[in-house]
């Protein structure tokens, strides 16, 4: 089957091309940090064991689907201002801060305790992805991170408190 020639994303917008290309590098940046959260979430949310399964299997599942949520409102976001997104697993791998959480077991606490660090680091990238969307004049963009920042600190705090001892 004969390939298509590529042909370049030109979507209108009217905000100035001066420091879109950072701003939509900078969400995308978040965008692989909530794909890279979201999937380590799963994981510990299938991998939960304890006298707290079911309470913290429930809040995982949760926070995971409110995460995974927020993936297509920041590539479309990406997409309007006229830039490109993320394209693969290895794109994700590339731009993504946080880390990956391979080990063959994790206990219910320290899964709690690096999800509630993982959504703290991810405010602040959204912190610093904010002030550059501001800097290109994208001000729909910032407004929803304001939305996906308090997002980011309930999942932390219920991470903080569901594992507080007494």
């Amino acid at each position: 089957m004969a390939q298509l020639p590529a042909t370049a994303l030109d979507t209108p917008t009217d905000l100035p091309s001066t420091n879109l290309g950072t701003a939509a590098d900078a969400l995308n940046t978040s965008l692989a940090d909530l794909y890279a959260l979201y999937l380590k979430t799963k994981n510990f949310h299938w991998h939960m064991s304890g006298p707290h399964f079911r309470d913290y299997h429930l809040m995982l599942d949760d926070q995971a689907t409110q995460i995974l949520s927020i993936t297509d409102a920041v590539a479309e976001r990406i997409r309007k201002t006229g830039n490109t997104t993320l394209r693969s697993i290895g794109d994700i791998g590339r731009r993504q801060t946080i880390a990956d959480n391979d080990q063959e077991f994790v206990g219910p606490e320290a899964m709690l305790a690096e999800l509630r660090d993982d959504n703290l680091a991810l405010i602040q990238q959204f912190r610093e992805t904010r002030a550059k969307v501001e800097e290109a004049g994208d001000t729909p963009t910032s407004s929803l991170i304001d939305e996906w920042v308090d997002q980011a600190e309930e999942r932390a705090w219920f991470l903080f408190e569901a594992a507080r001892k007494g």
